[in-house]
């Protein structure tokens, strides 16, 4: 199976998680402004929380890309961890007719809120998501 890891980060919590599934899959995480859609691949698809919402640019790339019957994974990070990011990005994608696979998404430092984060544990946990999306 073929795997894509796409991620939005402004200050570099989702790009750590986005490194850690990538690494597990053994491949490299893309930053969405670079990313092209892979044809058969698993898609993972990632961002921090902004406003309670995913990255602007991060509902554009789903917006302009066809997910119609692919396979997506999501995750994200925020300050308070409680994933609406990622619900919004579920969403938006099962309005699109993709079959989500799993999620997961942890806090993520942001200015005094949640320092430390994402830490060891949260890496870890990243990792086992990667395999388990992977069966």
């Amino acid at each position: 199976m073929e795997f894509q890891v796409i991620y939005f980060s402004k200050i570099g919590n989702t790009k750590k998680i986005a490194g850690e599934i990538a690494s597990e899959l053994n491949v490299k995480a893309e930053d969405v402004r670079d990313a092209k859609l892979k044809e058969r691949a698993l898609v993972f698809l990632g961002s921090g929380c902004y406003g309670g919402k995913p990255a602007k640019i991060m509902k554009k790339f789903i917006e302009d890309n066809n997910f119609k019957s692919r396979n997506v994974a999501l995750f994200g990070t925020s300050g308070g961890g409680e994933g609406m990011e990622v619900k919004e990005m579920e969403n938006m994608l099962v309005t699109k007719k993709a079959c989500i696979k799993g999620k997961f998404f942890c806090k993520g430092k942001f200015f005094v809120f949640s320092r430390g984060r994402p830490n060891d544990k949260d890496l870890d946990e990243a990792k086992k998501f990667a395999k388990l999306m992977m069966k």
